[in-house]
């Protein structure tokens, strides 16, 4: 997909990239990002192919909606806002980010500084913004197909009264003085005769 033809609002629910049959909704919580990008890359995940900012934000959640998308497709994000460690933000769109709701990855981490939202050895230490790209160095999210084809697989047949159900809780099975299980039933054991005082 070299660049999506269509760009739709999408919705807010559910967070991550959900293909629905016919698109993919794209969905990111972020409550203080002023900006957020979705970017496009080709199916190595080493040449970005487009950029897409989420247009609709709804509360709390950036959201976009792709007709055009299609699984297998990678993805990351550039989320912009204020750098500032102080007060606990760290936006820096120079670096690809990953969607924490991504079901599946492709390619892996390759350290390097680049990797990191500050200049490594700065005499400012982490307050120093690191503006290079860290796009070839990490991984990116894959839009998956949620259902599972069953092809040469069939669901047993066996009759409801032939079925057996097992339940044991582990817990409550190995506190309890258990001689014999029976069926998913628990039979305790024989009761001791009454010890006469004598």
């Amino acid at each position: 997909m070299a660049s999506p033809t269509k760009v739709w609002p999408g919705r807010p629910y559910p967070l991550g990239a959900t293909w629905d049959g016919k698109g993919v909704n794209f969905a990111l919580f972020s409550a203080h990002a002023e900006k957020v990008e979705l970017c496009l890359f080709d199916n190595t995940g080493l040449h970005e192919q487009s950029r897409i900012v989420l247009p609709e934000y709804t509360h709390e959640v950036w959201h976009v909606y792709l007709p055009d998308a299609r699984p297998d497709l990678l993805y990351g994000y550039r989320v912009h806002g204020p750098y500032d460690p102080a007060n606990g933000h760290r936006f820096n769109p120079n670096k690809l980010m990953l969607d924490p709701y991504a079901k599946s990855l492709h390619g892996r981490l390759r350290w390097s500084d680049a990797v990191f939202g500050y200049r490594v050895g700065a005499a400012r230490e982490d307050l120093a913004v690191d503006r290079r790209d860290n796009a070839r160095f990490v991984p990116k999210c894959r839009v998956i197909e949620p259902a599972y084809t069953w092809s040469e697989e069939h669901r047993p047949r066996v009759l409801w009264e032939e079925t057996i159900i097992l339940e044991l809780s582990v817990r409550g099975i190995t506190q309890r003085q258990v001689s014999t299980l029976q069926f998913g039933h628990a039979l305790d054991p024989p009761e001791r005769e009454p010890v006469s005082a004598r």
